[in-house]
């Protein structure tokens, strides 16, 4: 796994990276925290894994994600994005 960006927003208390992996088959969510956690040494319940992207006939894969100083500020984050989920959807 290539790391392309690393950095530190102190504001939401995370870490958010993107990186590069190449692999045969599109990684889950779950392969991806856990090969984060493997690479930054962080608990697997404090990373939230937002995209796995890849391209037709490529084998890499970007990975974008965060890893959280603690599950609590996880939590809330999960929560933010929902609300705004939720307010962005058009009424039916």
């Amino acid at each position: 796994m290539e790391i392309k960006k690393d950095t530190k927003n102190a504001l939401l208390g995370r870490r958010e990276i993107k990186a590069v992996l190449e692999s045969a088959k599109n990684p889950s969510y779950a392969e991806a925290a856990k090969l984060i956690a493997e690479q930054f040494k962080a608990s697997e319940e404090n990373i939230l894994v937002e995209a796995v992207k890849g391209k037709f006939g490529m084998s890499t894969f970007l990975i974008s994600a965060s890893i959280y100083d603690s599950k609590e500020l996880m939590e809330a984050a999960k929560k933010r994005q929902t609300k705004v989920k939720k307010a962005a959807a058009p009424a039916a």
